[in-house]
């Protein structure tokens, strides 16, 4: 299967529910893409900061446990970061994170890697975010590179500021994957579907839009693919986008399309049929990961079997 190399924060999420205690969770959204890649067969690297501590213990078991390989930059005296999730009577998260990023720069991997993934903090804060993007920029020449800008505003600074690295690493990217939470933040009043087609100027071939209850829309040059939600029974929201992203890498590697060589023909293959399917796929992989708490994605004999029952086995809408 084809090689990836993720960049980007761990989290432990501390799940907090009214009326029962803290549950403490493997989480952070480059994370969960690389451990989602993992469970669906593929070699996967996490380039990453971990502490020396009782949550970097419980992440790293749990990433390893799946198969990712992690990777460092050697920085001595971390601290693991943390994220308060607090779930309300519907499943639906909010967060209260407290994380540094001060990734130093190193040599990316020299052999396997067809694809990059860039995401969330670690592709914009600073002072880590420089040595993340000249990874992904560096790797441009062998790899084709995707991005999540996973907003989370309470750690995004200023918007216009947080705007210009987010276009920085849709620039870089070959495909981009966005919610509409994302997007309202970062262009307030805007339609997404307005600003996923300005994105594509800036060079990207594909930009998928999750939309929650309301399905994923895919956009390309020649228009957009519009995907019905998966009907769901939410357990908790958490790590569903990060699932379809992963399932998102999974179905272009199945079609061919990972690795430089690939770069020129993904505006032709990525055509109306094949993108219904990708986001058939990735639309069950979150559907299942909602269903269930924490960031639980799916691995590939589960994926293939709802995807082939259309449907996963409860009812109600998807999360985000």
């Amino acid at each position: 299967m084809s090689d990836f190399l993720v960049i980007g924060e761990c989290v432990a999420d501390i799940v907090r529910t009214p009326g029962a205690p803290d549950v403490t969770h493997p989480g952070g959204s480059p994370a969960n893409v690389a451990y989602g890649l993992a469970r669906l067969g593929h070699r996967a690297r996490l380039l990453s900061q971990l502490g020396q501590d009782a949550a970097g213990a419980l992440i790293r078991e749990h990433l390893e446990s799946a198969g990712v390989e992690l990777l460092a930059d050697g920085r001595p005296g971390l601290a693991t970061p943390t994220a308060v999730v607090t779930l309300d009577a519907r499943g639906a998260a909010s967060y209260d994170f407290a994380i540094g990023w001060t990734l130093r720069p190193v040599e990316p991997p020299a052999d396997g890697v067809r694809h990059v993934h860039l995401g969330s903090i670690g592709a914009v804060a600073a002072p880590g975010a420089a040595a993340a993007q000249g990874v992904a920029e560096r790797m441009r020449a062998t790899a084709t590179v995707s991005y999540d800008p996973n907003v989370r505003p309470a750690l995004m600074g200023e918007r216009a500021a947080a705007l210009a690295a987010v276009e920085r690493c849709v620039a870089l990217s070959d495909v981009v994957k966005a919610s509409d939470e994302d997007l309202a933040w970062l262009h307030p009043g805007e339609a997404p579907g307005e600003v996923a087609r300005r994105w594509l100027a800036l060079g990207p071939a594909v930009v998928f839009v999750t939309l929650g209850a309301r399905g994923a829309d895919a956009f390309t040059a020649a228009g957009r693919v519009t995907a019905a939600p998966v009907p769901v029974e939410v357990a908790d929201t958490v790590g569903a986008g990060d699932a379809f992203m992963a399932a998102v890498l999974d179905a272009l590697a199945a079609l061919g399309l990972t690795g430089a060589a690939a770069r020129p023909l993904l505006p032709a293959r990525l055509d109306g049929p094949a993108l219904a399917e990708v986001l058939r796929r990735a639309g069950t992989a979150a559907a299942l990961t909602v269903s269930r708490a924490g960031a639980r994605p799916p691995d590939a004999a589960e994926l293939d079997a709802a995807v082939l029952r259309g449907a996963v086995r409860s009812s109600g809408p998807a999360g985000r």
